[in-house]
């Protein structure tokens, strides 16, 4: 039987072309080299930036997530169990970007940054999600920042204003109390709780000691903070892929409480303090040499600037159409010898709405918190605070500055006069006044009490060590036998129309404290 040389040729040709057809799976892959929580892979094709992979490992399944898209293979970064991916194992793509369980069941707990619970307190009730790496809201959908966010620190509240909706850095030495403002700030939204002014707070601890996460922990539960807190806790020991999206996480489950103003629920305000940024850089440094990414400025990948932005950008107050909603960004940076014009700590300078500066030296000399009111600032000033604060704290910060000027100028033993011996004094007083102990959190109608009798003088001829003692007693008074004036403050929430007679009260007082 003779058989027709382009029959044969037709038949081949089908059977390659079925072969191609059923082998076209070019969505797995092989891992060709692994090491340090960074994988590369042949064979991924069709893979997307920044997609979810899946690695089949002979322990189980362990997520990854692409980061270069190279000519032939992608290198991707390993969130889990790094060492139990091995050379040879199949990675799939998922076509899923990265995300995170949020809603209500996640306050009050500790998780690691992709969600799951690491305190040992059962499964999260929780089956929302959202994506961890999102664009920011426009100008649009944005408003100008004017509510209050209130630390309950005397010096913070009264010169270096914090608004909902802001980006306040908080930088400084190691050491100088730096995660105790953070603390602070969360412990005193207490008050505010099951109010239609509640803040949700989320701490993000990124490369800190476990050791350290369990007394932030122990802190916020002993004050009864932990009911609207959630930690994300990325330790010291944590593989540097988990440290970098550590403060995405955080931030992502704040925005799921933003955005529920738009449906009319509370609470809608969030508070993040990520502690810190500047081990998250490090953390990115590394993972982005091992990718062979070019270093730059001081070995850090020249997107470093991006890393940061497009997460504290996140930070906003939505306008009154998208519910109005806010979250607060506390972003801490941890300086070198107190060197604020190294690259990280310029770069989030430049991003932020302000920055708190703690000084080492102001803390060691026993000024706590140690707040350098010189270089500190709040590019929202003003519009954050209550009327009854702005017009006595207008004066504070001039004060205090012109009272380090003098106070350095008095040291060489020059004869002052009675001016300038007035001005050191008072300076003196309020630097006393602001002094404050950890976690003491003030309300704001205590702080303006205080404040209004410093900046009338009535401190001036007290003994520096009766400060505080006049203080206490002071507010005492106010909440006792002068309450009828103090709640006329707090409705009208300026000393305009009480201020004489708030004045004469204090006087008073004062006379009978002396005496």
């Amino acid at each position: 039987m003779k058989i027709k040389t382009d029959e044969i040729t037709a038949v081949i040709k089908q059977e390659i072309e079925q072969f191609s057809s059923e082998l076209e799976v070019a969505e797995v892959g092989r891992v060709v080299e692994v090491g340090d929580g960074i994988a590369r892979i042949y064979g991924l094709a069709q893979c997307m930036a920044g997609e979810l992979l899946e690695f089949d490992t002979s322990k189980g399944p362990v997520m990854g997530q692409a980061m270069n898209l190279e000519a032939d293979t992608v290198g991707a970064v390993i969130y889990g169990d790094y060492l139990s991916v091995c050379e040879g194992d199949t990675v799939r793509t998922t076509g899923n970007l990265l995300e995170v369980p949020v809603g209500d069941g996640m306050l009050g707990r500790v998780v690691d940054p992709l969600g799951q619970p690491i305190d040992g307190k059962g499964p999260i009730d929780s089956t929302a999600t959202r994506k961890l790496d999102i664009v920011a809201p426009g100008i649009a959908a944005r408003q100008p920042v004017t509510e209050p966010l209130q630390t309950g620190i005397k010096a913070i509240d009264s010169m270096i204003p914090i608004g909902r909706g802001q980006r306040e850095l908080i930088i400084g030495d190691r050491k100088t109390g730096k995660t105790a403002v953070g603390l602070d700030t969360i412990i005193n939204q207490k008050k505010y709780w099951g109010t239609d002014d509640a803040v949700v707070c989320i701490y993000v601890a990124v490369g800190q000691k476990d050791s350290t996460v369990a007394g932030v922990v122990d802190t916020l539960s002993r004050h009864g903070a932990m009911e609207y807190t959630i930690v994300v806790s990325a330790g010291a020991s944590t593989a540097a892929p988990l440290q970098y999206i550590a403060p995405y996480a955080g931030c992502a489950m704040g925005e799921h409480f933003m955005w529920q103003g738009k449906e009319g629920k509370s609470p809608k305000h969030v508070l993040v303090v990520y502690d810190d940024l500047s081990k998250q850089a490090v953390a990115y440094r590394q993972l982005s040499l091992l990718l062979r990414r070019p270093p730059g400025r001081e070995a850090y990948p020249g997107d470093v600037f991006y890393l940061h932005s497009r997460l504290l950008e996140r930070a906003t107050k939505l306008s009154d159409e998208n519910g109005g909603g806010s979250l607060t960004a506390l972003p801490i940076i941890e300086t070198q010898e107190g060197d604020v014009s190294a690259y990280i700590p310029t770069n989030v300078i430049s991003i932020t709405d302000g920055q708190i500066y703690l000084q080492p030296e102001l803390f060691a000399s026993g000024v706590r918190p140690a707040v350098n009111v010189g270089i500190s600032v709040s590019r929202v000033g003003g519009n954050a605070q209550i009327k009854a604060m702005k017009e006595i704290a207008g004066s504070l910060r001039l004060d205090l500055a012109a009272f380090r000027e003098l106070e350095a100028f008095a040291q060489l033993g020059t004869e002052l006069d009675k001016a300038s011996q007035q001005q050191l004094d008072r300076g003196a007083r309020m630097v006393e006044l602001l002094k404050q102990g950890q976690y003491v959190p003030y309300d704001v109608i205590d702080q303006c009490i205080s404040i209004f009798a410093a900046s009338k003088g009535f401190l001036d001829t007290l003994p520096l060590g009766d400060v505080h003692a006049f203080e206490s007693a002071l507010l005492d008074h106010f909440r006792g036998s002068a309450k009828g004036l103090r709640d006329k403050l707090v409705e009208t929430k300026s000393f305009k129309a009480i201020g004489e007679e708030f004045e004469a009260e204090v006087k008073s007082f004062a006379a009978s404290f002396l005496a």
